[in-house]
């Protein structure tokens, strides 16, 4: 079966492709996946994160098995149906005090941030959206329109103002960053945009696709003061790197501030599709009718959904992710002292990126590099994907069940592919087909 990947080029549209290289799979277990040639493949990607427990996890199995064998509808549209109160619940305690409100489900992120983008405006009045440069909101027309990063091919609001995310690395220092980035946001304020046309400011707490850049201390506790005194609804994107992803169950938490919505997807429901907004009531119940498709509620990804929350809790998954993450990060951090393509090692828990530099003094993106890299780690065995807004940080968000072993398994496979590109012993030819992101 090893010409599964032809036979998709034949078969399967590719507006919705990502691709790095000619990864093909028939299956999976744990933190590996098993491709078309045999081979396994050890993931650190996991489809974006969103296979959190890994592959064919058996708490995931028996959920799903479950529920499809005394299935509840398809739907929470026009009946009310057990898995989707259940995970509703479960939900409004994981969320801080001012969003215990309500729960919306959809399919994705994108969906999910469409829908907010929509509600906040809708529901205050205000017509206009703040968001950062570089941010990743989602893959739909209402997602796109409040993002800013530059590989998207969709328009832009009209009413979405970008501001730029405090970059630690490009800025020399976390205290610049973070003086630069809101000394920004407070001269709009002052000038340009009045702070009362203001619905929303969509966050994220770690911005993963323009970069995996982590925000300085003190940065969001100095936005959400904004935000408070002007009546702005603080929108806390999780939807990649929370679910305990960061060595915390909500990655905002590091930050020490409290959303007025948070978004969840991907992870949630381990491979399967689900997302949910988390809201206070005025704002969550603004409309009946107001965003929905036939399948939002689906029982099946509820159950999934519900299995993934019990299991990161009974098996300590957020505790896994603090400690193998640091096994990771800092065995990454070795490694950049051995090898000068590593700019910067940065992220929390098993939410992590490696920028690559053709100069540490200059930061030049090292964008060609990276993307050999990528390539010729998937010939050794190691899956992993590459972001942010030059195309040049490697992207490490394994499953949250991934072991200390696996994770120096991995790291050495990278040092031999950043080796042979290092060396020039990789062909450029090979990345002609793979646009990346």
């Amino acid at each position: 079966m090893a010409d599964l990947y032809a036979r998709e080029s034949r078969s399967v549209s590719k507006m919705a492709h990502l691709r790095f290289f000619p990864q093909a799979v028939v299956g999976g277990s744990g933190a590996y996946l098993t491709g078309d040639d045999g081979r396994q493949l050890l993931d650190f990607a996991a489809s974006w994160g969103a296979a959190s427990l890994g592959h064919a996890h058996p708490a995931l199995r028996d959920a799903v098995n479950r529920a499809l064998s005394d299935q509840a509808g398809a739907s929470y549209l026009s009946a009310a149906n057990e898995p989707c109160v259940l995970l509703a619940e479960k939900l409004l305690s994981l969320v801080p005090e001012r969003a215990r409100g309500r729960v919306w489900f959809g399919h994705s992120g994108s969906d999910a941030n469409e829908t907010v983008a929509r509600m906040v405006v809708a529901a205050t009045g205000r017509p206009r959206i703040l968001a950062f440069d570089g941010a990743y909101h989602g893959g739909t027309v209402g997602s796109m329109a409040v993002s800013g990063h530059p590989a998207q091919q969709g328009t832009r609001s009209a009413d979405l103002t970008l501001v730029p995310y405090p970059n630690s690395y490009a800025a020399s220092g976390p205290e610049a960053a973070r003086d630069a980035a809101l000394a920004h946001l407070e001269q709009l304020f002052a000038t340009e945009l009045p702070p009362e046309d203001i619905a929303a400011f969509f966050i994220e707490p770690i911005q993963s696709d323009g970069g995996m850049l982590v925000p300085p201390d003190g940065y969001f506790k100095a936005v959400e003061a904004l935000c408070r005194k002007h009546g702005i609804l603080l929108v806390s994107d999780e939807v990649k790197v929370g679910l305990g992803r960061t060595g915390r169950f909500n990655a905002f938490e590091h930050s020490g501030i409290e959303p007025d919505i948070v978004v969840f997807g991907k992870g949630l429901g381990g491979g399967l599709p689900i997302s949910a907004v988390v809201g206070p009531e005025a704002i969550m119940n603004h409309a009946v009718a107001f965003s929905l498709q036939t399948v939002h509620g689906n029982p099946v990804c509820a159950a999934a959904a519900l299995a993934v929350l019990e299991t990161i809790d009974r098996d300590r998954l957020v505790e896994n992710a603090e400690r193998t993450g640091r096994v990771l990060q800092d065995t990454l951090r070795g490694l950049a002292a051995r090898q000068p393509l590593i700019g910067d090692v940065r992220g929390r828990g098993l939410a992590l990126g490696v920028e690559l530099v053709a100069d540490r003094s200059s930061r030049e993106p090292a964008s060609r590099q990276t993307a050999l890299t990528a390539f010729r780690a998937f010939q050794l065995g190691l899956v992993i994907y590459y972001v942010g807004v030059r195309s040049n940080v490697l992207e490490f968000t394994p499953p949250l069940t991934l072991t200390e072993n696996q994770a120096l398994e991995g790291v050495a496979i990278l040092e031999e592919a950043l080796n042979d590109v290092a060396a020039g012993r990789v062909d450029q030819a090979l990345i002609a087909d793979f646009a990346g992101w």
